[in-house]
């Protein structure tokens, strides 16, 4: 099983593609990666979010959900409800997390 890596690049680079989502012990669903939010990057930490849609009769509700991508492989994202219009239901993962000293930038 590959692990993958949840970085605004790998997410950006999948932008309109399909993830798989577990809705229970057997059963998944499909969404579409449809955004990814600029990434704020301050001195300690990074922020960014990311947006799917799933179709209107796959209602999520909020919480801990297994992902997976043939090119990610799985990961567990926490993610909410965030609007539904004629195209499907809209969740939202936000990431934001402690950068390490080696992910530092020097400032020009």
């Amino acid at each position: 099983m590959m692990v993958a890596s949840l970085t605004h690049n790998v997410f950006a680079e999948l932008v309109n593609t399909k993830f798989r989502v577990q809705l229970d012990e057997n059963k998944t669903g499909e969404t579409e990666l449809v955004e990814v939010s600029e990434l704020l990057i301050f001195p300690h930490q990074e922020r960014f979010s990311i947006v799917f849609r799933g179709p209107n009769e796959m209602q999520l509700g909020q919480g801990m959900r297994r992902f997976e991508h043939d090119g990610m492989g799985d990961f567990d994202l926490f993610i909410v409800p965030i609007r539904q219009d004629e195209q499907g239901l809209y969740y939202e993962a936000v990431f934001n997390r402690f950068r390490g000293h080696d992910q530092e930038r020097p400032v020009s």
